[in-house]
């Protein structure tokens, strides 16, 4: 039996995704977390084998938590959910440990098979998105603006996009006003942009809000 725990901010998701786990004989759904506190307050007190790890859990970035999550249980097999098609959120994930990344509107079929192949050591792709991932590596490595970003810049980023003030941004991740200000301007640099409004834009342009 594979155990599972959901970690999604939305009660709905989460019932939904245990109704679809539930028609199964090798797959059991044994601890739910709606935060990242509790995500991690859950996978200390008992085992699992695979976590389902939405991109965007309440306030805390899926990929910064993601990197905690494999610091403390290596061998934990962890699958991103994501509503996000953008290629830029799989390979990062990818990229901070996660075994496999599918989208929230995906059918079902697919969630049972990427939490099966992960949960034997194997990555779990769409073929959509693994060819999209690939076109990308052919033409040359180019890099959009946001791709030339660390992950933690490509947090505020996204932050910044949504409308939160380096305070409010400071405040949700537990860091100073500083350094998240040290991160917008390595932001600016890299992108080319010059002020929040551009952020604004361009976060919204390429569909990297937060959600």
């Amino acid at each position: 039996m594979i155990r599972i725990a959901i970690a999604d901010d939305h009660a709905i998701v989460r019932k939904g995704l245990r109704q679809i786990l539930a028609e199964t004989n090798d797959l059991a759904v044994t601890g739910e977390a709606a935060s990242a506190d509790e995500l991690l307050t859950l996978l200390r007190s008992q085992p699992f084998d695979v976590v389902v790890l939405d991109l965007t859990l309440g306030s805390r970035d899926g990929i910064d938590l993601l990197k905690i999550i494999k610091s403390e249980f290596p061998r934990l097999h962890v699958l991103m959910l994501s509503m996000h098609a953008e290629d830029v959120f799989a390979v990062r994930a990818l990229r901070a440990g996660a075994r496999g990344y599918i989208q929230k509107e995906g059918a079902p079929e697919e969630l049972l098979a990427a939490i099966r192949r992960i949960a034997s050591g194997r990555t779990y792709v769409s073929a959509a998105m693994a060819e999209r991932i690939t076109k990308d590596l052919m033409r040359g490595f180019e890099k959009l603006p946001h791709e030339r970003l660390s992950d933690r810049e490509f947090e505020v980023l996204r932050a910044l996009g949504s409308g939160k003030s380096v305070t409010e941004i400071a405040n949700a991740l537990n860091l100073s006003v500083k350094t998240v200000s040290t991160h917008r301007t390595r932001i600016l640099n890299k992108t080319g942009l010059r002020n929040n409004a551009e952020i604004v834009s361009y976060v919204h342009a390429h569909h990297l809000t937060p959600g």
